[in-house]
C-alpha cells in the first residue's frame, strides 16, 4: 500500500472530470467533508458541465485539460467515460496532482502500467476506485467462505435487460471499451476473493444496427484460476435480454454461498440459512473518504493500482480470447501476453 504522501494541504482542492452518476456522488460529499474544498468540473458537454456547476455553486472549465493545468487544485478525480481514463489520469499525474479514478483506470494494460510507474516516480496518489470490494454483498462473502469448505466453481451473472436499450456512452464500443473491460469489477471481485488466474476463454456478442453504438451484448468467459477453481462470469445488457438476473455462486465441498439481488444464503444439505448483507448505499462517499484519509493522515487504502492493473490484464486476455476463439493464458508480464 502506498505510505503517507507529504505536503498535502487541507483542505485538498479538489477539480472534477465528469457530470454524471458518480459525479454526483463525489460531489454531495465532498463538499460536505470540510478537508476537501471542490474547485472546479468538466464534462463531455459545455451544457453539462455548467449546469452541474450551477447546481453545486462551482466553477465550469471548458476541457479537462485545462481543469489539470489548474495551480489550485491539488487532486482530480475521473468519473467520465472509459475512453479517456488513461489520458486524463496521465496528464494529471505530469502536472503534479493526485489522482482518482473509476474503474477501469485506462482501456490498455500497457498504458496502465505507465501511469502506476508515472505516479510513482512523482510521488502522487493514483487510486483506482473499487468499490464493489466495500460493498455488504463482498464483505459476507468473505466472512462466510470458510464455511463452504474448498471452494471447486463459482458463477457471476449480472444481466440487465433494458428496452429500449439508451444511446449512451456505455453502449458505445470505443467509449465504454470491451465488456470485460469496461465493467471490470465483475473480474476484479473473483481475482480479490481467490486469486490468480491462469487462462480465460470468451466469447461475446453484439447485437447493433450502427457502427459505433449497439443495443445489446452478451459477454460470457470461463476462468481457470491457480488454485484450481473454475469461474464463469456472465455479462449482458440491452435489449435483446428478457429477465435481469444478479446472482453469485459459490460452490465448495461442504456447501455452497448463493447471492441472489440483495439477498443471501448459505446452503448445506436440507438446510438453506439466510445471510446478512450489508448495503450498498454510500460507497462513493466511503471511498472518497478513505482517499482523504490516506493523503491527509497517511491511512492505507484498501487497493493498490498493481491489484487493479492485474485484473485489466485478465479482462484484456478475455478480449483477446473473444477476438479469437482460442483460450488465452494470462501472464504476470505484457511481454508474454503480446
Amino acid at each position: 500500500m502506498y505510505s503517507k504522501i507529504a505536503d498535502v494541504r487541507c483542505p485538498v482542492r479538489v477539480g472534477l472530470a465528469g457530470t454524471g452518476y458518480v459525479a454526483k456522488l463525489r460531489t454531495e460529499f465532498l463538499l460536505q467533508d470540510e478537508r476537501s474544498h471542490l474547485v472546479a468540473v468538466v464534462g463531455n458537454t459545455q451544457e453539462k458541465t455548467q449546469i452541474f456547476a450551477n447546481n453545486y455553486q462551482i466553477e465550469a472549465i471548458s476541457s479537462w485539460q485545462d481543469l489539470v493545468e489548474r495551480e489550485d487544485i491539488d487532486l482530480v478525480v475521473i468519473c467520465n467515460v472509459n475512453r479517456d481514463h488513461g489520458a486524463i489520469a496521465s496528464s494529471a499525474l505530469s502536472k503534479g496532482k493526485h489522482v482518482i479514478v473509476e474503474y477501469p483506470i485506462c482501456l490498455d494494460p500497457q498504458e496502465a502500467e505507465e501511469l502506476i510507474a508515472l505516479s510513482k516516480a512523482n510521488n502522487k496518489l493514483l487510486h483506482v476506485e473499487h468499490i464493489e470490494l466495500l460493498g455488504g454483498m463482498h464483505q459476507a462473502l468473505k466472512q462466510h467462505l470458510p464455511e463452504v469448505g474448498e471452494i471447486f466453481y463459482v458463477r457471476y451473472s449480472t444481466i440487465n435487460p433494458q428496452h429500449p436499450a439508451p444511446r449512451k456512452w456505455t453502449y458505445n464500443h470505443e467509449l465504454f471499451g470491451f465488456p470485460l473491460v469496461g465493467a471490470l469489477s465483475r473480474l476484479h471481485r473473483l481475482v480479490d476473493l481467490f486469486g490468480k488466474v491462469s487462462t480465460v476463454n470468451c466469447h461475446n456478442r453484439f447485437w447493433q444496427t450502427e457502427a459505433e453504438y449497439y443495443q445489446a451484448c452478451l459477454c460470457t468467459a470461463q476462468l481457470n484460476l491457480k488454485s484450481g477453481l473454475l469461474a464463469q462470469v456472465i455479462y449482458g445488457k440491452g435489449e435483446t435480454l428478457w429477465q435481469a438476473e444478479r446472482k453469485f455462486e459459490v460452490h465448495g465441498e461442504h456447501g455452497a454461498l448463493i447471492f441472489d439481488g440483495e439477498q443471501g444464503f448459505i446452503v448445506q444439505g436440507e438446510q438453506k440459512v439466510p445471510i446478512e448483507v450489508g448495503t450498498r448505499r454510500g460507497l462513493f462517499a466511503k471511498d472518497t473518504s478513505l482517499v482523504l484519509d490516506h493523503l491527509i493522515n497517511g491511512t492505507p487504502l484498501y487497493i493498490t493500482p498493481e491489484e487493479s492493473l492485474y485484473t485489466l490484464k485478465v479482462a484484456d486476455a478475455a478480449r483477446r480470447s473473444a477476438n479469437t476463439g482460442e483460450t488465452t493464458i494470462v501472464s504476470e508480464t505484457l511481454d508474454e501476453a503480446a
